[in-house]
């Protein structure tokens, strides 16, 4: 079959690699002008099963609530939302039920545990040589921390999910340079759970997918689909003005490419979207409306302090500090700061709140570890539904089928999520349970 593919984030690329592999001709369309640009770009890198859950739980309304009164809260909402977000906001007042929160937990720890397995998979088979790390630590300042912490410790064990509850002596064992200022009461410990850089894999993959025979277009925008039995693409390459702050890569674009190929129209026996925030608008004029939303994250990246060519100290694997919700990840010979979720205002705004909260964090718990006037700041929009989980498979409209809706954990999903797709297209049984994850609950 010849499948177009539209986005080149990690779930795009996941999806290209998994359906070529599969024998299709594959063409991704990508608008910037490389892979992993904008959410795969600058992200904590974390792949913990465990920790991938909807983010509409029981009680949840509340805890933002509370929340939006703190200096550093871990959620933010903008002054001013539109009519869309308040509509996304209130279906996801709704997914808080307890009945859709387990449904939904269940699916996305499946595809979770699926996926770590999968990429595990693809990293022994291809060697492919990325910066990652094993271990993931949760930090408990307090006992009302680990008080807070308990439900989630019983849904962990309920799931099966390995881990230890540690106290603060061995906390500083798997992480010796933790700050012996800091109150640290307790910790969670998932050993097998690891970092990894999203953005390098993503472009070791991509080499791995045109081996295979994946064509990338980049610098190319798709400006509407036509579904049928042979689905249609309208495309057109993208100038380069056109584009606002992206990643800050310095890839992004090449100012000499021609843009001959305006309006250019391409047939495919399936399309694939995995254009994340970009799918409503192609799918809107077609009846179906998705009830995405941004929900912006931030990053801090820099250098460790190096002494005789090895990192003086700073973390070991990846951390997340549960009060605040900021994770601190290793990616190589730099450290990584990433947490907040903000929802509303415009995407090239920082917000300088969010900026502190994840300086503060990094400075709690490794002062002086990093380079921080050679810090790289990130705010990557991340597509997120009101239930949780990711839409996979059949979008009901002829032709068309969809991989998008990861949210904050489109990288620990990604592999699963392609090779689920990869599957149901082929019409092969998928290796999840899929409900709660089709596009059908949206329709």
């Amino acid at each position: 079959m010849r499948v177009a593919v539209i986005g080149a984030g990690i779930v795009g690329v996941t999806t290209a690699y998994e359906l070529a592999a599969d024998g299709h001709q594959v063409t991704v369309f990508e608008r910037r002008g490389t892979v992993a640009a904008e959410a795969s770009f600058a992200n904590a890198g974390v792949v913990a099963p465990g920790y991938v859950t909807p983010w509409a739980a029981p009680g949840m309304p509340g805890k933002v609530l509370r929340m939006l009164l703190a200096r550093h809260a871990p959620v933010r909402l903008r002054p001013t939302l539109d009519p869309a977000t308040l509509g996304w906001l209130w279906r996801w007042w709704r997914a808080c039920d307890p009945a859709v929160w387990r449904e939904r937990r269940q699916a996305m720890l499946g595809l979770a545990q699926f996926s770590r397995a999968r990429l595990h998979e693809l990293v022994a088979r291809l060697k492919l040589d990325y910066e990652r790390r094993d271990g993931y630590l949760v930090l408990l300042r307090t006992a009302h921390d680990l008080k807070l912490a308990r439900p989630g410790l019983k849904a962990l064990a309920d799931a099966g999910v390995r881990f230890h509850l540690v106290d603060a002596a061995r906390c500083r064992e798997i992480e010796p340079d933790l700050n012996p200022e800091t109150p640290l009461h307790a910790g969670i410990h998932l050993a097998d759970a690891e970092v990894g850089n999203c953005r390098q894999f993503a472009h070791l993959l991509r080499n791995e997918a045109q081996r295979a025979g994946v064509n990338f277009v980049f610098h190319t925008e798709v400006d509407r689909i036509e579904p049928g039995t042979r689905p249609r693409v309208v495309r057109r390459s993208v100038v380069v003005g056109e584009a606002t702050r992206l990643s800050q890569a310095d890839d992004l674009f090449d100012a000499t490419r021609p843009l001959a190929d305006d309006g250019a129209d391409d047939s495919f026996d399936a399309v694939v979207i995995c254009a994340a925030l970009g799918a409503t608008a192609l799918l809107r004029p077609h009846g179906l409306r998705l009830p995405l939303q941004p929900v912006y994250g931030y990053s801090i990246t820099a250098p460790l302090r190096q002494h005789h060519g090895h990192p003086d100290h700073g973390p070991q694997a990846a951390l997340m500090d549960e009060r605040y919700k900021v994770a601190i990840s290793r990616i190589g010979n730099r450290v990584r700061v990433a947490g907040s979720a903000e929802i509303g205002g415009p995407a090239e705004r920082m917000n300088p709140a969010s900026l502190d909260t994840l300086y503060k964090v990094l400075h709690d718990w490794f002062p002086g570890a990093a380079h921080l006037s050679q810090m790289q700041r990130w705010k990557g929009a991340r597509p997120m539904l009101p239930d949780g989980p990711p839409l996979l498979g059949a979008s009901g409209l002829e032709g068309i089928w969809l991989n998008l809706g990861h949210g904050s954990s489109g990288w620990a999903l990604s592999c699963g999520s392609a090779r689920v797709l990869a599957d149901v297209l082929g019409d092969r049984p998928a290796a999840v349970d899929l409900r709660g994850l089709t596009p059908a609950r949206w329709r």
